[in-house]
């Protein structure tokens, strides 16, 4: 094993904390023993506490290493679709466990990015961070305009850790996938690419900021729904600058209820403003647990670091349409379809094995109603058919997974008489409507028969390069067959019948073409356009299966 130099030090520690944890063998089998020149008795094969599982030893490697490995278990803690439900389950245990910077070492890089003093942008700051996690720390001030600020600082020096750690990662996978099948198996490398697309945007604060502006845009005319704004003027890299939110964390339940809030009333207003960013907007906040929401004044709900969001553009919104008319049909082969279209299903499946897995599924549901239904666990299901099947799922359909297990926490803890599936209906209606929609529809017939004549067109000159390689003797085909007679004739009605296949599409596209192109017609010519089409097409076709079934070759 090749170690940098300049990174031989991390390369150690990452062994110790395999080793402290019952993973000796690893190290042994990626050779970092002779690389790093470990003394061999430090290897522990023996002494793993019978009481710690498998996930908990993961936990307490990924915890003794700090930062980026945190955040990376955090990351994995969302892919139950690859990862067993033991791990899932410890890994959504860890925490950041890191002190604060001094306030001057804040104040200082506050200084630098704004690029003026202190004082020419805050009155006041308050030198106690209000939080401190792995790579920032927030503080309160005011501004001289007298607004009162959260200001986001990023802990100094963390960049250049991160990229390290992450290029040990990659280094990492990549030994580990010439060693262990399992690696390959489970998608570390793409787990991994992931995960470091997302630290890597995190620790830049503008993301973060342009995140939190986009999904105010969607509720501005939502009184009762408030999104911090951004102070684009004091905000870099480095430093997020926010309208301070003033009010109760979710979490505190009680102190709500001491306080006289209606806990339905909010639950229903989370909900609700949660699905509105999933299926109508496709842009959603991918984190929703109670430290992320407040309940201000006149109960009005905000929500708290965009750090994490998620996307679902159109397709990928047509696709879950399509998986929600399945399930509501109990229809597997469309069921099917539809994860094939949201994931990825690799080669070689055992199709019959994946749709016996899918009607037990469905089974399993099929007599309970709806609002009986808990979406965290209909949604381990699914993901465990994925990972059987080693099915690939879009990261953002992972996070859309995540987004809405944290969300059923969250409001069984308000008022566990809410279904989300219930308020979930109407969103889903005005999907499976949007999918049938007949502007969309009408805008996929004109895209058909535009690739169809743009293919059209380009005939001639690809007829023109295989007359070419034909001419010039380039072109051999080798066949080998005893009944050359009979397996001509057999390619001849397979062609015929190919052909005639090729008419119809292209009949059922011409009357379609037809219809279309007559009903948005403003002229008023009084020419029955698409009567006389079908009968010339219909003479066309007629006489194709005429000449077909004379030549016997059919």
């Amino acid at each position: 094993m090749a170690v940098r130099v300049q990174n031989a030090g991390r390369y150690r520690d990452i062994a110790m904390a395999l080793m402290r944890h019952g993973f000796g063998y690893m190290v042994e089998e990626m050779g970092f023993f002779q690389a790093l020149s470990l003394p061999r008795r430090w290897i522990m094969r023996e002494g793993i506490p019978e009481s710690k599982s498998l996930g908990e030893r993961i936990r307490h490697v990924l915890e003794d290493l700090g930062p980026t490995f945190v955040k990376l278990g955090q990351l994995a803690s969302t892919r139950s679709d690859l990862l067993p439900a033991g791990i899932v389950q410890e890994l959504t245990k860890l925490q950041d466990q890191v002190p604060a910077f001094s306030s001057e070492t804040a104040k200082g890089i506050l200084e630098q990015e704004l690029g003026v003093p202190l004082e020419q942008v805050l009155s006041h700051f308050d030198d106690t961070p209000l939080a401190a996690a792995s790579i920032g720390q927030v503080h309160i001030g005011k501004l001289v305009t007298g607004e009162k600020v959260a200001i986001k600082i990023q802990r100094p020096g963390i960049a250049p850790i991160i990229r390290r750690d992450l290029d040990i990662l990659r280094d990492f996978v990549a030994l580990a996938e010439r060693r262990w099948e399992w690696v390959i198996r489970y998608q570390l490398r793409e787990m991994v690419e992931e995960f470091a697309d997302s630290l890597l945007a995190e620790l830049d604060y503008s993301h973060e900021g342009r995140n939190t502006e986009k999904v105010g845009q969607q509720f501005i005319d939502h009184p009762q729904i408030h999104i911090p704004k951004i102070y684009w003027d004091y905000t870099s890299a480095k430093v997020l600058t926010m309208e301070y939110m003033d009010g109760i964390m979710l979490n505190q339940r009680e102190l709500l209820l001491s306080r006289g809030y209606e806990l339905k009333g909010i639950a229903q207003k989370l909900v609700d403003s949660m699905l509105n960013q999933i299926f109508i907007e496709g842009f959603f906040h991918a984190d929703p647990h109670p430290g992320n929401l407040m309940v201000m004044k006149d109960e009005t709900l905000a929500y708290l670091d965009f750090g994490m969001v998620g996307r679902l553009h159109g397709d990928m919104k047509e696709h879950l349409a399509s998986l929600i008319i399945a399930l509501m049909r109990k229809n597997t082969d469309s069921m099917v379809r539809a994860i094939d279209k949201l994931g990825m299903i690799p080669e070689g499946i055992n199709m019959s094995v994946l749709h016996g897995d899918l009607d037990r599924l469905r089974d399993e549901y099929y007599d309970i109603p709806f609002s009986r239904i808990s979406i965290g666990k209909a949604l381990s299901d699914l993901f465990g058919v994925a990972q059987r099947h080693q099915i690939t799922l879009p990261p953002d359909i992972i996070l859309l997974g995540k987004a809405l297990v944290t969300l059923e926490g969250v409001i069984e803890h308000l008022d566990p008489s809410i279904s989300i599936i219930d308020m979930a209906e109407p969103f889903g209606r005005k999907l499976v409507r949007e999918k049938f929609n007949t502007r969309r529809l009408r805008g996929k017939v004109f895209s058909g028969v535009s690739d169809l004549v743009e293919s059209i067109i380009e005939l001639p000159g690809q007829a023109r390069l295989l007359t070419s390689i034909i001419s010039k003797g380039k072109l051999k085909l080798e066949v080998s067959v005893p009944e050359v007679e009979q397996v001509m004739k057999k390619l001849d009605q397979i062609s015929n019948r190919l052909s005639f296949s090729i008419v119809l599409l292209a009949f059922s596209i011409l009357m379609v073409g037809l219809i279309v192109g007559a009903a948005l017609s403003e002229q008023k010519w009084n020419i029955p356009i698409v009567e006389i089409g079908l009968a010339v097409a219909g003479l066309m076709v007629v006489w194709f299966i005429i000449h077909i079934i004379r030549s016997g070759r059919f």
